[in-house]
């Protein structure tokens, strides 16, 4: 038996340490999980610093991530990583975490084709809706609130 296989079949035999959900990497290197995140509103925020509208809305999100029941998290459009990705997030006051993954792909969604887009994840760990065109803190909520999960 492969070394992989047998890890497989032990991370599947223990109950906690086993990621169940989407994995993604934190731009500042650390791994995170759906799961550590469960009971909490997933936003995962598409943004770009060519989009007017994306700088627009990003003191609403970080407004939003400092929420008790919501994590931001953001993707550059442009994919950028490491230095570029950390010096846009300052000049733009960006607080919430970066993460280098194309977010829709982790849970079998297809990208947005223009920005800035949101996808929402319910506290139950399952896409919820997106959000198209700038966001506020009050129709964040509204959405939210309507139909949940």
């Amino acid at each position: 038996m492969r070394l992989s296989h047998l890890l497989l079949l032990v991370c599947m035999g223990l109950t906690s340490g086993c990621s169940k959900g989407p994995q993604w990497q934190l731009a500042q290197g650390d791994t995170q999980s759906l799961d550590t995140l469960q009971g909490q509103w997933v936003l995962m925020n598409y943004w770009a610093e060519w989009c007017k509208p994306c700088i627009t809305e990003i003191p609403e999100l970080n407004q939003l991530d400092a929420a008790d029941d919501i994590t931001v998290l953001g993707y550059n459009f442009d994919r950028l990583q490491g230095d570029t990705l950390s010096a846009q997030a300052d000049k733009l006051g960006i607080t919430f975490d970066l993460i280098l993954q194309e977010p829709a792909t982790l849970f079998g969604e297809s990208a947005p084709k223009g920005l800035p887009a949101t996808l929402v994840i319910s506290p139950q760990g399952k896409v919820h809706t997106w959000l198209m065109g700038p966001q506020t803190t009050e129709s964040v909520r509204a959405a939210l609130d309507s139909d949940e999960g």
